[in-house]
């Protein structure tokens, strides 16, 4: 992110800082573990919301639907309806998508890297003392 100066000088709609600002709607929207599972899988091909079930284990129907919608409102992911019955439904990134799945890239291979260190952490955190 950058300074808090820097960020004062963004428009209040871009300004993290603000409880009202878009950008911080935004942010909270996308930084989920489904949206994030999501974009992953996507960012391989296209894919049908079966398929998408399936390959992301324990998202309910119901989670899925909210946050490819969600994905879709926010220009992340774009949803094609196919003339066929019964209908087909297919689901891909977006330009817009493809650039946050460099960003979710990132993080698995954050989580990946560090997962040693936070298993420790939790370990040691869960044995202290509690008052």
């Amino acid at each position: 992110m950058g300074t808090r100066r820097e960020i004062s000088e963004l428009p209040p709609e871009a300004d993290l800082a603000r409880a009202d600002s878009l950008a911080r709607e935004i942010f909270s929207d996308v930084a989920n573990k489904w949206a994030f599972l999501i974009i992953e899988f996507l960012g391989q091909g296209m894919m049908r919301f079966s398929e998408l079930q399936r390959e992301i284990g324990g998202i309910s129907h119901k989670m899925l639907a909210q946050n490819l919608r969600m994905l879709e409102q926010n220009g992340l992911v774009e949803r094609t309806v196919h003339a066929t019955v019964p209908p087909r439904v297919d689901y891909a990134l977006t330009e817009a998508g493809q650039a946050l799945r460099a960003v979710v890239d990132g993080m698995c291979g954050w989580t990946q890297r560090y997962l040693g260190h936070i298993e420790e952490s939790r370990r040691r955190f869960a044995s202290r003392e509690r008052p």
